[in-house]
This record gives structure tokens, C-alpha cells and sequence, in this order.
């Protein structure tokens, strides 16, 4: 079945041959189990501001900026447009509840995926709609042998978030590589419509609460289970140095 959505994305891209040269992964669902506690911090500090939030709105709305995702509820709730800067003071709250939570844990198959694409002489990425520093140097600290810190693609480094395709072309770019040269791994489904939008190899892993379909509705070309199996293809598959 992998095989199979290869040559489809290798046919539609009129590529001829795919010869990938990185692989982005988003942040949070992907490379953290942290989606459960960012669902509790969007709904708790929301809560604080008179919107209402749901666990399932904190799914469906990662990935994007989080000032992004604030002015939308702000305009869809409290019927008034807020600035950027208000949107942060809320955001700065929510991030607070978040690092006030036990630290999210590395999922189980990330370690050995990378190795597996560095292996494969494969550059890595890393593509988040986050903005929190903390964060940030975590990456860093879990993943130093893997990634560098002009490899990381963060709110901040765009004006336009996902969905829209500019964070995955700036990921492209700071790991010299065209859009159609990368695999994207992603697990919501405004991620899964910014790799297809940028043109990238789009794999969802469905980390989270919602159904396959959502996130193959949103283009991804493959969707796996977990991070693990997703190492699993990758040894079967695409582990050729």
C-alpha cells in the first residue's frame, strides 16, 4: 500500500522517480504525546476570556499559530475582532497552564525513525506551529543528534500558519530541499493541508480522537496508526542509504 501511494504522488507530481531529501515533522501529536495536555490548557485558559473551547476544537485547530487560532474563536464567540497582541496576552496564559503540566513524552518509534532517515542520508526538519521557546530547546536537547536550530520552522518564522502551505516551504528550504523532495509527517488536519499544499509528501499519524477519514479528507497521502509503525514502514520501505 505505501508503494502504491508513492507512485500516485510520484504520477500526479510528474516526478518520474521520488528521491526525497528530508523529512519535516510537525512538533506536538508527532514527536510528543502532548496533544491531551494542550487540549486541558486551550480549554482552561480559554475558559478565562468567555470562549468555549473543547477538547476537540484543541485537535482540530493544531498546528496552527495560537494567536491565529485565538482571533478566530475571539470573532466566532465574543463577535469582535482582537489585535495580535491581545491574541498573545491570551496565549500567554494558555502556555502558562501548559508548562505548569507534567512534561509530555517522546513517543514510542521517534528515536529509531530518525535514525532510520539519517540512515538513509536524509535530512531532518521540523516544522511547528508553536511558538514557546521552552519547547523550542527541548527539541533541541531530545533530538540534538538529528536536527539543528536553523532546521526548525516555528510561529514566528511565518506571517501565514497552517493550513497554508508557508511553513512547510520555509521547512523545504532550511533543509535544501524542493517541496516535492520532502516527506511530511503530520497528525491534524491543518497540517495534513499544509503539506499537501506546499507539495510534499504528506504521512498523517493519527496520534489523537479523530477518525482516519478526517485526516485522508484533508489530502494526507498515507495514514498510519502511530509513529511506530510509521518506523516500521520505514525499515520495510524506504531505509535505502
Amino acid at each position: 500500500m505505501f508503494n502504491e501511494q508513492i507512485k500516485s504522488f510520484i504520477d500526479n507530481h510528474g516526478l518520474g522517480t521520488f528521491r526525497p531529501k528530508a523529512v519535516l515533522f510537525d512538533m506536538d501529536g508527532v514527536l510528543y504525546d502532548s496533544m491531551p495536555n494542550h487540549a486541558i490548557a486551550w480549554q482552561k485558559s480559554m475558559a478565562q476570556f468567555g470562549i468555549n473551547m473543547t477538547a476537540e476544537d484543541a485537535y482540530a485547530t493544531e498546528g496552527a499559530r495560537g494567536i491565529d487560532t485565538i482571533k478566530k474563536f475571539a470573532s466566532m464567540q465574543l463577535h469582535k475582532d482582537i489585535s495580535d497582541e491581545e491574541a498573545q496576552q491570551m496565549y500567554d496564559v494558555k502556555t502558562a497552564i501548559f508548562h505548569s503540566m507534567p512534561e509530555a513524552p517522546i513517543f514510542d518509534g521517534v528515536i529509531r525513525l530518525m535514525t532510520l532517515i539519517r540512515q538513509s542520508g536524509l535530512t531532518i526538519g521540523i516544522v511547528t506551529g508553536s511558538g514557546q521557546r521552552p519547547l523550542i530547546n527541548r527539541l533541541l536537547t531530545d533530538f540534538g543528534n538529528f536536527i539543528t536550530a536553523g532546521r526548525i520552522v516555528t510561529a514566528y518564522d511565518v506571517t501565514h500558519g497552517k493550513p497554508a502551505p508557508d511553513p512547510y516551504l520555509m521547512g523545504a528550504a532550511k533543509t535544501d530541499a524542493e517541496p516535492h523532495e520532502c516527506i511530511v509527517v503530520e497528525n491534524a488536519p491543518l497540517g495534513v493541508k499544509a503539506g499537501v499544499a506546499a507539495g510534499c509528501l504528506t504521512i498523517a499519524v493519527n496520534s489523537g480522537p479523530l477518525p482516519d477519514s478526517v485526516l485522508s479528507d484533508c489530502g494526507a497521502h498515507v495514514v498510519l496508526p502511530s509513529i511506530k509503525r510509521l518506523a516500521e514502514v520505514w525499515e520495510e520501505t524506504l531505509n535505502k542509504p
